[in-house]
């Protein structure tokens, strides 16, 4: 499956995002769009709702998102008339994780940040993707150093299924200015430096001349600043990394 996937790698790269997606419509058996509702997403979105593709969308409350991402969840159900599946971190898991780390546990260490973006994000996803065939994603190698080398479609291997990623090679400007022509909603916060947004304790607004991802998470090093969606064993990797590891 994942040599089947990557040998798309190259007919892929040429198509713009629309094209991406009727592709996996076409290719991908029960296929998700997962959502963050960050401006990449509502690009994704927009073109899924336009165009009336049969992709599910789903989106993580952890619980901790800012109240302006929850009232774009509904603005954007109810203006591009799409239907967002909410996932929720298991109850039981979230407070054993409280009660043995405290509240706040992710300013404690990196192993602690981790074990919250595991319980909150990433065991909820996992449980989708599961019963899903691939999942689409925002991600765009502009996004930081660990994205830089981000392939259209790649195997996700810690989930065993292909990844999709159709504004890999974008950048915000294009981002932003498809937001803008097409009227499409997006939170607000990014007016406000926000460029990257996630749960309300792990943000701040990023700083002219600052990395876009700076803002997550700023008290830790760069090559740290992913929640585990995205990683195998703890790094953002590829399938030819993890080729290359077995060598």
């Amino acid at each position: 499956m994942k040599e089947e996937i990557e040998k798309n790698q190259p007919e892929l790269s040429g198509f713009g995002p629309l094209q991406v997606l009727q592709w996996v419509v076409k290719n991908i058996d029960r296929p998700v769009f997962a959502s963050s509702l960050g401006q990449e997403d509502q690009v994704i979105l927009h073109l899924i709702a336009a165009h009336r593709l049969p992709i599910p969308v789903i989106t993580l409350d952890t619980g901790r998102l800012f109240p302006e991402t929850y009232d774009l969840i509904a603005e954007t159900e109810s203006r591009l008339s799409v239907k967002i599946r909410i996932l929720f971190p298991d109850a039981a898991e979230v407070e054993t994780m409280v009660a043995e780390e405290g509240i706040n546990l992710f300013l404690k260490g990196v192993d602690q940040r981790k074990r919250c973006c595991q319980v909150r994000k990433i065991n909820p996803l996992r449980r989708v993707l599961r019963e899903s065939g691939g999942w689409i994603c925002g991600l765009r190698q502009e996004q930081s150093s660990t994205r830089s080398e981000l392939k259209v479609i790649e195997w996700d291997e810690a989930n065993k299924v292909p990844k999709i990623n159709p504004l890999y090679n974008w950048s915000l400007a294009q981002v932003v200015a498809y937001l803008k022509e097409n009227g499409v909603p997006y939170n607000p916060l990014h007016d406000q430096g926000f460029i990257s947004i996630g749960c309300a304790c792990c943000t701040r607004a990023v700083q002219p001349g600052e990395d876009i991802r700076s803002g997550r998470w700023w008290w830790e090093t760069p090559e740290q600043k992913e929640c585990g969606l995205h990683l195998v064993n703890g790094k953002f990797v590829r399938s030819k990394d993890l080729e290359k590891s077995h060598e």
